[in-house]
């Protein structure tokens, strides 16, 4: 396993992590033994961080963590996130009362002292803006409940702003084959400013896998049923913000890059790494073997100059006219 600085911050995470959504609730069935088993074998492998959120089952997915981390947390980090359990449109959801309530939950569900990385969890621009937030988040650090704060973002220019706030210590945005407005401006920006970057929804919900076709089903409890069109939340965490008929037709476009790298999600997954200034990429899992397969894109081969223009091509031409809601 190979490690990269978080931003500039203390923190040397693995650069391929995992995110915990899907262990916690709303991708289906999940087995919370089989959960356990995987989080095992990823830290065998040299993972050391995770991410996860008050609202992933309602806190199920830290208490995962919790049982999973207990005895090694000096050595594995946890970022978990906050303001969805509220409502995200109301300034009181971010007061100091609020967001203290909130970390001490997340605290007592990890059986931790401290959150190694604190998240606004996609709030909306105005309340970035109001800046009340980051006042909450400075004295939490102040009194050792947090050791860095970021903020997960929905788009580039909720991301751009949040590097003008000088003690955000990381953004967690939206990065994939199928969604690259990050990469001129957001990406250079937040490396020459010290703020690292978590690239999550990074095989786009499972298309980028290629094993989906376009009969494929999902359970009622799965956010790829229920947010397909954005019905429940932002359209761009479920499928990329891609109709889900399109966007298996240009997954299967894109078979080319699994030549030489096993399969498609180690190829997406060895994509985003080879962006200089992502630090991490978390995937999602449910399974020990999805576990071991995502490991091994940190082996694959690195993609050419003449793959990344193709895919940069292919982007711009197929796939940005595609996506949906504001990014």
């Amino acid at each position: 396993m190979k490690y990269r600085q978080l931003g500039d911050t203390d923190l040397k995470i693995s650069e391929l992590s995992f995110g915990t959504w899907a262990i916690g609730g709303s991708w289906g069935k999940s087995d919370d033994t089989e959960a356990l088993k995987g989080l095992e074998r990823a830290m065998d492998a040299g993972v050391n961080f995770f991410d996860t959120a008050d609202v992933y089952g309602d806190g199920h997915s830290e208490e995962l963590l919790a049982k999973a981390t207990k005895g090694k947390e000096d050595k594995i980090f946890i970022a978990t996130k906050f303001c969805r359990a509220g409502d995200i449109f109301d300034p009181e959801t971010y007061s100091e009362k609020a967001v203290t309530a909130y970390c001490e939950a997340s605290l007592k569900r990890l059986q931790r002292e401290a959150i190694d990385l604190y998240q606004i969890h996609c709030p909306p621009m105005e309340i970035l803006k109001n800046g009340q937030v980051f006042e909450v988040l400075d004295k939490l650090q102040q009194q050792g409940k947090i050791r860095h704060y970021g903020v997960s973002v929905e788009t580039v220019e909720e991301g751009l702003f949040c590097l003008d706030q000088s003690n955000v210590k990381a953004l967690q945005v939206i990065f994939n084959i199928f969604r690259q407005k990050a990469i001129p401006e957001l990406l250079p920006q937040a490396k020459a400013k010290g703020v690292g970057l978590l690239a999550r929804v990074p095989l786009a919900s499972g298309l980028l896998t290629g094993k989906f076709t376009t009969n494929a089903t999902f359970e009622a409890d799965d956010h790829r049923n229920f947010n397909k069109d954005g019905e429940a939340f932002n359209v761009g965490e479920t499928f990329a913000g891609i109709e889900f008929s399109k966007g298996v037709e240009l997954s299967q476009k894109l078979n080319w890059i699994a030549e030489g790298r096993g399969n498609m999600a180690r190829a997406a997954l060895r994509w985003i790494l080879d962006h200089e200034e992502i630090t991490t990429v978390i995937p999602g899992f449910k399974t020990v073997k999805q576990v071991e397969d995502n490991l091994q894109a940190t082996e694959v081969p690195s993609f050419s100059e003449a793959e990344l223009k193709k895919l940069t091509d292919f982007y711009a031409e197929e796939i940005h006219p595609n996506i949906r809601g504001v990014y």
